[in-house]
């Protein structure tokens, strides 16, 4: 089942391979700090580099995101996004004649209020790629992931330190387009004490699928992008863009003329990361 998907997803990492390096995911949350700036940044993502973007869907109670995201996650509701928003965002995307594969990353509420196959059926229809729906577990798959495989719609799953050798095939028995290997225990933000055991985690992995494997959690610089890309074939960068556009904003947490340059050249910082480390194609 993981291979029957046939999307953007395995066509720009099967790309970024041949070019001999990592690709770079780059996280923003939808409707942060409102539409129209978060439809600008979603827009530069590309050309500032992105090879594949995660948009965060704003929930009122995230449990996987640390306080960078959850903060914007708050500003974005606040500005009354919604998941039919976020779908219109993407769609507006597509209109603009991006190819860039779009991940929407959230929790499972606001899609089982929405109904699993009217968001599935507005997903596809909007140009999303794939969904990490991150308090699914493999046991809930009924739920959200094989209705989304049977549609067409990318289902990625997530492992952690903790995933051992015997809970692996379960996490990744319908996992598709990647598998994202969380770099700590803990939420976003935090910071990689051992890229060396990253870099095992991944080998591990990668005897269980052939699937591609993407790190995040923890990415914040260049270096730190350089570091993780040695050993994966994606790198997974969220916290550090959000806080870009926090500390763009102005006194009213507005947007200023700064703010979609403070994510894209960050981007292009870590697409220069990315980039700097060869690897066998």
């Amino acid at each position: 089942m993981t291979d029957t998907v046939p999307n953007r997803i395995p066509l720009r990492f099967e790309a970024c391979a041949r070019e001999g390096r990592a690709a770079l995911v780059t996280f923003v949350t939808a409707g942060d700090p409102d539409f129209e700036t978060a439809s600008a940044i979603l827009a530069a993502l590309p050309a500032a580099g992105a090879d594949v973007i995660e948009l965060g869907v704003p929930f009122t109670d995230p449990m996987a995101d640390g306080v960078p995201v959850q903060l914007a996650g708050q500003r974005a509701l606040k500005a009354g996004q919604t998941l039919r928003k976020t779908l219109a965002m993407v769609a507006g995307f597509r209109e603009a004649g991006h190819d860039t594969p779009v991940i929407l990353m959230g929790y499972y509420n606001p899609i089982y209020a929405y109904g699993v196959e009217s968001f599935l059926k507005d997903a596809l229809k909007s140009g999303v790629d794939g969904l990490i729906v991150v308090d699914l577990p493999p046991e809930e798959d009924a739920e959200l992931c094989l209705p989304a495989l049977k549609a067409g719609v990318n289902f990625i799953r997530l492992a952690t330190p903790t995933t051992d050798d015997r809970r692996l095939p379960k996490v990744l028995q319908n996992t598709s387009g990647f598998v994202y290997y969380v770099s700590m225990t803990g939420v976003t933000g935090g910071a990689i004490a051992d890229y060396g055991a990253v870099g095992e985690a991944v080998a591990r992995i990668k005897r269980h699928t052939s699937l591609p494997v993407a790190v995040g959690f923890g990415v914040k610089t260049a270096a730190d992008a350089a570091a993780i890309a040695k050993g994966a074939d994606g790198v997974v960068v969220g916290s550090a863009l959000v806080e870009r556009v926090r500390l763009s904003l102005d006194g009213e947490g507005k947007a200023t003329e700064k703010t979609v340059s403070a994510v894209t050249s960050l981007v292009s910082e870590l697409a220069q990361g990315v980039r700097s480390v060869a690897k066998a194609a």
